[in-house]
């Protein structure tokens, strides 16, 4: 028996929802909850591994910031600023949802680079109310030896990387029913 009433309500739930479904229907929805949940050594092997490329680079990124006299968010930030897709404009909630961070988390890291002289907050062209953000000359070059240094680690980890990539893709139980399907972005941390 549950021990926590919420436990209980979602099996009333849980019981009412499948109580509507026709047999058909139930052991379909059964069948995709199993094979969505049956992972193997191997699935699990693939993903600490694919964790751990990531890991490795992001550390990599982490001290490589810090040797530069940056955070690691104020670097993704620059670099966010500098590789924002064409037709995208350079604004504090773009940017923030680049860098799946909060609104205010993201004009804080605004602030702190831009007191560095590093970037700068322009008006927009038609509507003045609007804030646009941009890389100073000094911020630039930073970024750009930055950006070199961490394109230069990616080639060095890039095979690892895409070879943990693929074990995961390929792996049995990790397969998605529709590859073309990508999940929309909504969590976001705090700074």
């Amino acid at each position: 028996m549950a021990s926590d009433p919420k436990d209980s309500y979602y099996i009333v739930l849980r019981c009412n929802y499948s109580c509507m479904l026709s047999d058909k229907e139930q052991k379909k929805a059964s069948a995709t909850s199993t094979r969505a949940t049956a992972l193997a050594s191997p699935d699990y092997e693939a993903l600490a591994e694919l964790r751990y490329q990531i890991r490795r680079f992001l550390r990599f990124s982490e001290e490589a910031s810090r040797k530069a006299g940056l955070e690691p968010h104020q670097y993704q930030l620059m670099l966010a600023v500098k590789g924002l897709p064409i037709g995208v404009r350079p604004r504090i909630s773009e940017l923030a949802e680049r860098l799946q961070i909060k609104h205010h988390s993201t004009v804080e890291l605004v602030n702190r680079l831009a007191a560095r002289g590093l970037l700068e907050r322009r008006r927009g062209g038609e509507d003045k109310r609007e804030v646009l953000l941009e890389l100073t000359a000094r911020g630039e070059d930073v970024l750009r030896r930055l950006a070199l240094h961490h394109r230069d680690e990616l080639r060095m980890l890039g095979p690892s990387f895409i070879a943990a990539m693929k074990a995961v893709v390929k792996s049995r139980g990790m397969r998605a029913e529709d590859p073309g399907k990508t999940r929309p972005s909504k969590a976001k941390s705090k700074l």
